[in-house]
């Protein structure tokens, strides 16, 4: 199995809401929790009882419609609100993600980094020394990982912030955008990912449910494609509608009515009926 580590903060853990988006399930997809694999369900990086929608699972999806049969993981380590220096080669967040990395490569073939994080450094010219912190920890993870070569995806803020809710503190994201830009295109396989288009929850500052369908396709675009994405995608809406008809499999409609029932959702009498039908290929 492939695997992927989630790193940053509030947008890439996903604060995307859940009822805005068709569900992604996929029995192929699997996210790293209590150190065991399981299938993936949203929100996938549970850094808070507020997460929700991220990139991660439009990628997922993606990746495993160029890779039938295969599957992939992800490594959950992203950490809403966290500031560049909570990355640093010391701080807990940065040795939680590598021990984590390091336990999934047990079982896994790491495969990837995608990194959003900037919005809480985007005033008081944190900016000034950003770029610094940021090419360290970089080097570090692959030092640490053993792996110099592995390819880091590294989202731009949104275009949105600085104007209105949480987000109006957020008034130096271009500088922090530049400095991305600036890592990415001059760091060893790195692809910048552009937030060109992407709209926000009400709160100004956390990417909707919609948008990060949209980000996780820009992601993967940069991962399996080996460049850098600066413009929205043309396939964007039309891969969206088109998972929402997405005929689940076997495995994927048990998953879904053991939730449903786990959940409240239905009674045991319908979990079972159900089950069963599914079962008998009804």
């Amino acid at each position: 199995m492939k695997s992927i580590v989630l790193i940053g903060q509030s947008n890439m853990a996903g604060r995307g809401f859940i009822e805005d988006v068709p569900p992604i399930y996929n029995e192929h997809v699997h996210m790293l929790r209590n150190g065991r694999w399981q299938m993936m369900a949203e929100p996938l990086n549970f850094d808070r009882h507020v997460a929700g929608v991220g990139p991660a699972a439009s990628f997922a999806q993606a990746w495993t419609e160029d890779h039938p049969g295969e599957s992939i993981g992800f490594i959950p380590c992203a950490e809403g609100g966290s500031s560049i220096d909570e990355w640093a080669s010391d701080g807990l967040l940065t040795r939680h993600a590598i021990s984590e990395a390091r336990f999934a490569m047990e079982t896994s073939e790491l495969v990837g980094i995608l990194w959003h994080q900037g919005e809480s450094d985007s005033y008081g010219e944190r900016y000034k020394t950003y770029e610094d912190k940021l090419r360290s920890l970089f080097k570090l993870l692959r030092k640490e990982l053993n792996a110099p070569d592995i390819p880091i995806m590294i989202g731009e803020l949104g275009h949105f912030l600085g104007e209105v809710g949480f987000g109006k503190s957020a008034v130096e994201y271009k500088q922090i955008n530049q400095l991305l830009s600036n890592v990415a295109h001059t760091e060893h396989n790195c692809y910048f990912v552009t937030a060109k288009g992407l709209t926000a929850n009400p709160d100004g500052i956390h990417i909707d449910a919609v948008s990060q369908r949209k980000f996780g396709l820009r992601y993967y675009e940069a991962f399996s494609k080996g460049k850098h994405v600066l413009d929205p995608l043309d396939i964007e809406q039309e891969w969206i509608e088109k998972e929402a008809k997405r005929e689940l499999t076997k495995n994927e409609r048990i998953f879904v009515q053991t939730m449903k029932f786990a959940l409240g959702q239905s009674s045991f009498e319908e979990f079972y009926s159900n089950v069963s039908n599914i079962n008998e290929g009804k």
